[in-house]
């Protein structure tokens, strides 16, 4: 009986003329990348968050996911690129955003999940339904999908850090392969933030993000707090790497009253 090695070396025999590919890895695809304005995750990162696809930030809360992101952002926004959040759970904080350097001019913010105020139902009225579960959600991913097949940002972020991760993994795949491709199209950084991973093959990066042990000033005073990111999965090889990536990276970030107080 051949061995496997024999059989391999017949079957590429036999489709080498049609498939001249067949059985043979692809190669890396080379992508552009964009700046973090974290030194240690852009070394990690070769070169920073790519440009024209998905990359995903999971952790738990204050696992620093939000922190790194909006790093990002303030450096996108610095250069002058708009930029979009998608807050499915409606968990952002303009102060915070400025506060890390974000151009709220520069940023577009869409809510979800917060309908406008109505009138008061008459007496005898049947009382509405509560909101399905997937209302909130449905809103989020429409709203990534006009603002990718609108172009014109630089980068988008779906925060999906407050949903329960069973709706996330409900997400069809389907709808990841459109944003992928929509991504790429209109050369727009797409940051998917949660607990979990949810876009699984169509992400380019995953980095997962774990806090460490907070800095503490006079015993009662927060100042900052440190980070770790790891890198889960890493698709495409940036076009100007020039750094080695390391199997983890460790950043901190200090709080708002601390630089005031500082200053």
């Amino acid at each position: 009986m051949p061995s496997a090695a024999a059989l391999r070396i017949q079957i590429e025999d036999a489709l080498q003329a049609r498939f001249p590919a067949a059985l043979t890895p692809a190669p890396r695809t080379i992508h552009d990348v964009a700046a973090t304005g974290i030194p240690a995750l852009d070394a990690l990162l070769e070169g920073g968050l790519p440009v024209g696809a998905i990359s995903e930030i999971i952790g738990p809360a204050t696992s620093g996911r939000t922190s790194l992101t909006l790093a990002f952002l303030a450096q996108r926004t610095r250069e002058g690129q708009v930029c979009a959040w998608v807050d499915c759970g409606d968990a952002f904080d303009p102060e915070s955003a400025a506060a890390n350097g974000v151009a709220l001019r520069q940023l577009l913010w869409v809510r979800c999940g917060r309908p406008a105020a109505s009138p008061p139902p008459l007496r005898f009225a049947k009382p509405p339904s509560p909101a399905a579960p997937w209302s909130s959600l449905d809103q989020a991913l429409r709203a990534v999908d006009l603002l990718l097949q609108a172009g014109g940002f630089a980068s988008i972020v779906l925060d999906l850090g407050e949903m329960d991760p069973q709706q996330g993994m409900r997400i069809p795949l389907a709808t990841w392969f459109r944003f992928r491709q929509a991504a790429d199209r209109s050369r727009c950084s797409l940051v998917v933030l949660g607990r979990a991973s949810y876009a699984q093959s169509s992400a380019a990066v995953v980095l997962e993000a774990s806090p460490l042990r907070p800095a503490i000033a006079g015993g009662t005073v927060l100042r900052g707090g440190g980070f770790t990111v790891q890198r889960g999965r890493q698709r495409f090889a940036p076009q100007r790497a020039t750094l080695r990536p390391s199997p983890a990276s460790t950043w901190s970030a200090r709080t708002a009253w601390a630089e005031e107080k500082s200053a």
